[in-house]
């Protein structure tokens, strides 16, 4: 039997949960809503009632002749999804390697890593966007993509999920079986990592579709266009062109795929961030 302070705390804590998860689904809703209203009704007020004019809008953003919206939607999702798969690949290797060999200069590589990590994007703009030009990548998606290669943030989750739930023995046992070490990395490592995996995709796959520094410094043909940048261009329209219906429509496009990876991978949150309980 559970006391009455117990159950009072119970009580409490169901009510900032409530509290807390409608805070949360409410701006999403007044999306929604907002994407299926006209200009003129948004400039009236909000409504909790959804509008009529959810197909119209969704028709102006995808037959816009002058924002090439389904380029920037299949865009966004090579750059996310290529930055995603490379990042959280490497990063696992790059901790597996940090974890299971022993060298002089191990200690030091783990340091530099931590180091870059706390680095901001902002200060080594101006220095990327000179190589890549010289590289003659400008304009092109491939510097929002190979930079992900290495992820110090990636990295250290995943050296700390090895820590917890990959036991140097499991390794050694492989490698008396005579497993090469790509094929105890691929085969043995990688299926115990999934969880980490999974985690850091969907971390990944967001901030690389949400991002806007990068992709404005280095596109400047529409076509080559991720949507973030679609949407600031859409915003800032000339007067009489402004749509905030479309605007809102655009957004709620934007975040469909978020959705759609996060629905996909939701399951392996839990067992990622609690880092697993399996101990050498």
């Amino acid at each position: 039997m559970k006391s009455h302070s117990e159950r009072t705390r119970v009580v409490i804590a169901q009510i900032v949960l409530v509290i807390l998860s409608f805070m949360c689904m409410f701006f999403f809703y007044i999306l929604i809503i907002n994407s299926t209203r006209s200009h003129v009704e948004l400039q009236k007020g909000f409504s909790f009632l959804p509008g009529t004019h959810f197909a119209k809008n969704l028709t102006n953003v995808l037959n816009d002749g002058t924002l090439p919206v389904v380029n920037g939607i299949i865009n966004s999702l090579i750059v996310a999804a290529c930055s995603a798969a490379l990042s959280t690949y490497f990063s696992a290797m790059t901790a597996f390697g940090l974890y299971v060999y022993d060298f002089k200069l191990r200690k030091a590589a783990f340091t530099f890593i931590m180091a870059i990590m706390v680095m901001p994007t902002q200060v080594t703009a101006l220095g990327f966007l000179r190589l890549i030009t010289n590289m003659g990548m400008y304009d092109t998606v491939l510097p929002l993509i190979i930079p992900s290669i290495a992820s110090p943030a990636v990295f250290y989750f995943m050296y700390s999920y090895m820590e917890s739930s990959l036991p140097a023995a499991l390794v050694e046992a492989a490698r008396i079986d005579g497993a090469s070490e790509f094929r105890i990395f691929n085969q043995i490592v990688i299926p115990i990592m999934k969880p980490a995996i999974a985690v850091q995709a969907i971390f990944t796959f967001v901030g690389s579709w949400n991002n806007y520094f990068i992709p404005a410094l280095v596109l400047q043909t529409k076509k080559k266009m991720t949507l973030p940048i679609l949407i600031a261009t859409l915003r800032g329209a000339d007067y009489m062109n402004f749509d905030m219906g479309k605007i809102y429509m655009m957004i709620m496009v934007a975040i469909v795929p978020i959705i759609i990876v996060y629905l996909f991978l939701s399951r392996f949150i839990i067992a990622g961030i609690t880092l697993g309980g399996v101990k050498e």
